[in-house]
């Protein structure tokens, strides 16, 4: 066995034996999965076939109704949903070219799919940390198809425009002929932001994805959502693309039971992630991006190395079992990057434990720097 490879079964074996998480939650094993699923009802009834019925035309359905769209077709990844949307935004305008933001899922993460499948070009309207502006999208200078929006845009730090840059910038989209696709993979989390339903944000939009395992805690799978026109598209190049798996039941089940326990308890992650934040402000050192976070997810950057935090976790969540928060990367020497989720487990926290905790895991990490 590797270094690495000891190294990642150490931190999943102190993750497992943890009692107390800040940031993220306990890891599920298959065994805590299958039990889960085996205690919803309906699991009498025979599974889907090829993504047709059953639990995925529910999970359709539902996620529909949550959106106020026509209709939402699921797709096993959200890399696959967010190509179909797009080629159908060029498809209908004539247009291949589709405004992001350098930094967006889309270009970070998907390796370009949206160019390498289906030959679509890229237009940025800004490089800087931010959501683009209407003035941007109306100068960009050449025809463009499609707008996408990330929301949150998670790697300058789950950032998020306010209810009238949303508007506003959607209105500039359209009045240069374009259309709009909301990459919305955490949309559950926006709605305390913009103090909107996800009917009400979604309908800004021509296409909206969004994800059933990032926040819902669901096994995975995702959803394109949109008119019963884009939803006929969506089903044809889902199967194109081998999307149509023959049974995706655990998948839908999973997603349903994040859709009934989990969502409902989002607003208040939001909430009492907002009176954490300034403990974690307040140690040494530390800053929180952005200042005042829109959701419950931001980075938290602190001047120590990756190796020395991670190392610090370790520690913590080994002598303690406490996970603090576990996944650091280095953005300049001596300076750590951490994406913070204050998801449920963060709820049985308070300011103060934060304060006293969060000093210890400092003290690790300068032991091991």
């Amino acid at each position: 066995m590797s270094h690495d490879q000891s190294a990642v079964q150490r931190r999943r074996a102190a993750r497992l034996s943890s009692k107390r998480f800040l940031s993220d939650g306990p890891l599920r094993t298959m065994r805590d999965r299958l039990t889960t699923l085996a205690a919803i009802d309906g699991l009498d009834e025979v599974p889907d076939f090829y993504g047709t019925d059953g639990p995925v035309r529910r999970l359709e359905e539902r996620t529909a109704e949550l959106l106020g769209t026509e209709d939402a077709v699921f797709f096993p990844t959200g890399t696959m949903a967010q190509q179909v949307a797009l080629r159908h935004g060029a498809e209908l305008t004539g247009r291949r070219t589709v405004a992001l933001h350098p930094l967006s899922h889309l270009e970070q993460h998907e390796r370009q799919a949206y160019n390498q499948l289906t030959g679509l070009r890229a237009l940025w309207p800004t490089t800087e940390q931010r959501q683009p502006t209407p003035a941007e999208i109306a100068e960009l200078g050449e025809p463009l198809g499609t707008l996408a929006v990330e929301l949150p845009l998670r790697d300058p730090g789950y950032l998020l425009p306010s209810w009238t840059e949303l508007v506003e910038l959607t209105e500039a989209a359209r009045a240069v002929g374009a259309r709009v696709h909301f990459d919305g993979a955490r949309l559950w989390n926006t709605t305390t932001h913009f103090g909107r339903s996800l009917a009400e944000i979604a309908a800004l939009a021509d296409s909206t994805y969004v994800s059933f395992y990032k926040d819902l805690g669901g096994i995975s799978g995702a959803a394109l959502a949109g008119t019963s026109a884009l939803a006929g598209y969506a089903r044809a190049w889902r199967h194109r693309m081998g999307g149509d798996l023959f049974q995706q039941w655990p998948a839908a089940v999973a997603a349903l039971h994040g859709l009934d326990t989990v969502l409902p308890h989002i607003p208040r992650y939001a909430e009492h992630a907002a009176t954490l934040v300034p403990a974690l402000a307040a140690l040494p050192g530390a800053r929180i991006n952005p200042a005042a976070p829109p959701t419950h997810e931001f980075q938290l950057w602190l001047p120590h190395s990756a190796e020395a935090l991670r190392a610090a976790n370790l520690a913590l969540a080994e002598q303690e079992g406490t996970w603090f928060i576990g996944y650091w990367s280095d953005a300049a020497p001596g300076l750590a990057m951490g994406e913070v989720t204050l998801g449920a487990p963060a709820l049985h926290w308070t300011p103060d434990e934060v304060t006293r905790v969060g000093h210890r895991f400092l003290e690790l990490a300068a032991a091991h720097g």
